[in-house]
C-alpha cells in the first residue's frame, strides 16, 4: 500500500474542496482563545468523513485515525488556528470579512493542510477495512493524531494548554509544518536544532520624585534612566551572553511624561529578549535582573521588573528532521533547502519539549514579483502550497507504516 499514492488521488478528486476549506477559513479568521466558529467547521469536515474529533477546552481540537494499539505510539501533526489583529490589504475575493483580524500568519494554510490529511487518512481507512481481504491484509494506516491547536499567537502560546488536556497522551512523535513566502512552493525548508529562538517580554516601571528640569541634581532623571537602560542594558547582555547563541534584546516602546520642563515621576520601557540557545534562556531573568539593577543604580531611580517568559525555541530532533526530508522527495527534484534560525517564536516548542518531532518551512512564494514576509496584510499564499503540505506530511506517514 502507497500512502502518498493514495493521498495524490484523493487530492485530485477533492482539490477545489480543500481550496475552499482554505478560503472560508481566510474569510472568518478568528484570534486566540476566540476560534469558536473555526473549531465547528474542522469537526464538521472531519464528522462527515467519518472521524470522532475530540473537541479541546475552550477551542481547538484533536482527532485520531488509525488502530488504537498501546504497542505502538501515535505519529502526532500540529496545526494552528488561530488569526492575528493585522487588517488585510490583498483585496482577494477572499479577503478577511473581520475588521482588522487576518491570516497574514498563515494559520488558514497550515489548518487546510492539517484537515485534507486527516480526512484523506480517513477515507483510505475506510478503503481498506471494506476492501478485500488481501488488501486489508496488504497494510494499514499507523495510529495517526491531528492536533488543531488554538492561541498560537500569543506570547505564552496554547500549545501547553493543550498538552495539560492530554494531546500528547500516546504520542510518539510530532510535525509541523510553518508556511514561508521566501521560499518557492515545492520548497522545503529544514534545520537541525534550533530553528526559532525563545521570545521573553520585558516591562521595566521606573520611578522618582520628580521635579524641575531646571534642578535635576535635587531629583532622580527617569528620562535618563530610561534612556540609560535602552541603550545600555542591551550592550551589558552582550557582554555577559555568548555571541554565537544568537540572543538579542530589542526596545520597541519607552514612555513617560508630557512636559518638556519637567522631570516624570514615573516612566516605562518595553522590549523583547530572545535566543536560540536553551541554556540561555533558563537564566536570562536572573541576569536581566541584576543589569537592570546594576544599570540603574546611579540613577536614584527606583524599578520594577516584569519578566514574561514566553516560549523556548523550536528544537528540531536530528531523526525527525531526516524523516522530513526523505519525505520532501515525492515534492520534486532537490526540493530541500537549509532554514535559517530564526529569531522569532513559536509555541511548537512545547510540544517538543516532551516528544520528539521537526518543523519545516513550507514555500508558498509563486515565484512573481518580490517574495512577502508574515504578519503583513499584504501576503498573499500560493495555493498550490496547499497540496505541497499534504504530501509532505502523506509521506511522513508512510514511513511511518513501514516502521
Amino acid at each position: 500500500m502507497r500512502i502518498v499514492d493514495h493521498v495524490n488521488t484523493w487530492l485530485a478528486a477533492h482539490r477545489s474542496e480543500v481550496v475552499g476549506w482554505r478560503r472560508h477559513l481566510h474569510t472568518h479568521p478568528e484570534v486566540a482563545h476566540h476560534e469558536h466558529a473555526t473549531t465547528a467547521f474542522l469537526a464538521d469536515i472531519l464528522r462527515a468523513h467519518g472521524l470522532q474529533p475530540r473537541l479541546l477546552p475552550g477551542t481547538g481540537l484533536t482527532v485520531d485515525i488509525g488502530p488504537d494499539d498501546p504497542q505502538r505510539p501515535r505519529l502526532a501533526f500540529r496545526a494552528d488556528i488561530d488569526a492575528l489583529h493585522v487588517a488585510e490589504a490583498t483585496n482577494l475575493p477572499f479577503s478577511s470579512a473581520v475588521p482588522g483580524i487576518s491570516h497574514a500568519c498563515g494559520h488558514d494554510v497550515h489548518t487546510t493542510i492539517a484537515v485534507a490529511l486527516a480526512c484523506a487518512l480517513a477515507d483510505l481507512a475506510a478503503d481498506l477495512a471494506t476492501g478485500p481481504k488481501e488488501t486489508r491484509q496488504a497494510g494499514q494506516i499507523p495510529p495517526v493524531r491531528v492536533i488543531f491547536q488554538p492561541a498560537e499567537e500569543v506570547l505564552s502560546g496554547g500549545a501547553s494548554e493543550v498538552i495539560e488536556a492530554g494531546a500528547l497522551d500516546g504520542v510518539g512523535s510530532i510535525y509541523a509544518l510553518h508556511v514561508e513566502p521566501k521560499l518557492p512552493v515545492g520548497k522545503v525548508g529544514l534545520r537541525n536544532g534550533a530553528i526559532t529562538s525563545a521570545t521573553d517580554l520585558l516591562t521595566i516601571d521606573v520611578s522618582g520624585p520628580g521635579g524641575h528640569s531646571s534642578r535635576p541634581h535635587l531629583s532622580a532623571d527617569v528620562v535618563y534612566a530610561l534612556g540609560k537602560l535602552a541603550t545600555d542594558l542591551p550592550g551589558l547582555l552582550s557582554r555577559r551572553v555568548d555571541p554565537r547563541t544568537g540572543t538579542v534584546l530589542v526596545f520597541g516602546s519607552i514612555a513617560a511624561g508630557d512636559a518638556a520642563n519637567a522631570i516624570p515621576q514615573s516612566g516605562r520601557i518595553r522590549g523583547t529578549l530572545r535566543t536560540a540557545d536553551m541554556g540561555v534562556w533558563h537564566g536570562a531573568e536572573v541576569l536581566i535582573k541584576e543589569l537592570v539593577a546594576q544599570v540603574l543604580a546611579p540613577t536614584g531611580c527606583a524599578h520594577h521588573l516584569d519578566y514574561l517568559r514566553g516560549v523556548p525555541p523550536v528544537f528540531n530532533d536530528a531523526a525527525a528532521t531526516a524523516i522530513l526530508a526523505e519525505g520532501a522527495k515525492v515534492l520534486g527534484e532537490e526540493p530541500v533547502v537549509e532554514a535559517p534560525q530564526s529569531s522569532g517564536g513559536e509555541d511548537f516548542s512545547w510540544y517538543l519539549q516532551e516528544v520528539p518531532g521537526s518543523m519545516a518551512r513550507l514555500g508558498c512564494w509563486s515565484g512573481q514579483g518580490d517574495p512577502q514576509d508574515l504578519h503583513q496584510g499584504d501576503l498573499r499564499v500560493d495555493e498550490r502550497a496547499l497540496d505541497m503540505g499534504v504530501r509532505l506530511f502523506a509521506s511522513v506517514v508512510e514511513q511511518h507504516a513501514r516502521g
